[in-house]
């Protein structure tokens, strides 16, 4: 428990693990519908731009303030744009998108950590 408290990338995995649940569901329902899968990855990307900002502000960098949401959303564009390049080019390979996609989470993650302790979450360190 102490470690959770004391350390932000620890809070940020697990917080990460809920987010991407929530993240990767839409995705995937959405995909299974029928919507095409940038369309899936933009909608899902949207509500989870959202809810990642209260669950990664409030939770791992301990700050609410609303007005760093335009910065939150510049770091996710670069994330969704990394994302959709790399479904592109796994399609084009015959990679199953729903893998694909659960496989690009984690090196996506990592980007998203330091992008958002870089340019979003600055003065919570």
């Amino acid at each position: 428990m102490y470690l959770i408290k004391k350390s932000k990338s620890v809070r940020f995995l697990l917080v990460g693990v809920i987010n991407t649940l929530f993240g990767y569901s839409v995705f995937a329902l959405l995909f299974r519908l029928g919507l095409d899968e940038r369309y899936s990855l933009l909608i899902a990307t949207i509500c989870g731009v959202l809810f990642n900002f209260k669950t990664i502000g409030g939770i791992v960098f301990k700050d609410q303030n609303n007005r760093l949401l335009t910065r939150f959303i510049g770091v996710y564009l670069v994330i969704y744009l990394l994302n959709a390049e790399s479904l592109r080019i796994v399609k084009m390979l015959g990679i199953n998108i729903l893998v694909a996609q659960a496989i690009l989470v984690l090196p996506l993650a990592i980007v998203s950590y330091f992008l958002n302790k870089t340019f979003v979450f600055r003065g919570s360190r």
